[in-house]
């Protein structure tokens, strides 16, 4: 995935302003940044659900812009922020809305769709819970009940909003694990947005650092996660330590 001074806003306010990024294939890329840096604005112009006022974002060198909406669907998935799940929906029900955009409306239901969403459920441990409802899990599960109908949806791209939302920790770590193995078994690339400093740079490949809508660091974890960073783009005082090979934020006392 490829953007290309990409401007996106809302009536008269720039949010994103002028973004140029290459996003790594088979990796996990995580974008971090203040609250109303353009985060979620940023990733809602990678999925065409925002027009963008200039630029351009390319899937495998193709215009996202000059496809249909069911091809850009079979290339690209996005898990919104905080999902709402209709009421009597089960997981499978829900985990099969992810074959919509490989169905014309005319085609039944087919074996591919059946193993598809059976891989889905599988992959993220649900698959003895598709005749449950929805409603029945625990945060933790229903998360990866969403997250397995965006991979049945079978897209090289995954586009997911603060996927941790509403998580307790050990939640949170059990879906950023899977966001990362999703991107380097299956060479998927994978796009997160977080708050969660520390969570980022456990499981990130790839950061990026937006402020006030524009691009001010991209690395690796060890590169971006830095003391100066923080208390540049953040305001926050904090030491940065490293705990099994990744960076942690530790918050210092203000005295």
């Amino acid at each position: 995935m490829k953007i290309t001074g990409l401007s996106l806003g809302y009536g008269e306010r720039l949010i994103v302003d002028s973004v140029d990024l290459e996003i790594r294939q088979g990796s996990l890329t995580v974008i971090v940044g203040p609250n109303g840096s353009g985060k979620s604005t940023l990733l809602r112009g990678m999925s065409r659900l925002l027009r963008p006022r200039a630029g351009t974002v390319h899937l495998d060198g193709v215009d996202i812009a000059d496809v249909s909406s069911t091809d850009l669907a079979r290339r690209l998935a996005l898990l919104p922020q905080a999902p709402v799940t209709p009421q009597g929906l089960t997981v499978g029900d829900l985990v099969a809305r992810g074959r919509f955009p490989h169905r014309a409306w005319y085609q039944r239901w087919s074996d591919a769709d059946d193993d598809a969403v059976r891989r889905a459920l599988t992959r993220v441990d649900l698959l003895d819970r598709s005749a449950d409802q929805v409603s029945e899990l625990s945060g933790g599960q229903r998360q990866r009940a969403w997250l397995a109908m965006v991979l049945a949806q079978d897209t090289d791209h995954l586009l997911l909003d603060e996927p941790t939302t509403y998580l307790d920790l050990a939640h949170a770590v059990e879906v950023m694990s899977l966001a990362r193995d999703i991107a380097h078994e299956s060479s998927r690339t994978v796009v997160g947005v977080l708050h969660d400093l520390t969570l980022a740079a456990r499981f990130a490949d790839h950061m990026v650092v937006l402020s006030a809508g524009q691009i001010v660091a991209t690395g690796s974890p060890d590169e971006v996660v830095t003391s100066a960073l923080l208390a540049e783009v953040f305001g926050l005082r904090a030491e940065v330590i490293t705990v099994d090979g990744a960076p942690a934020v530790v918050p210092t006392r203000h005295r």
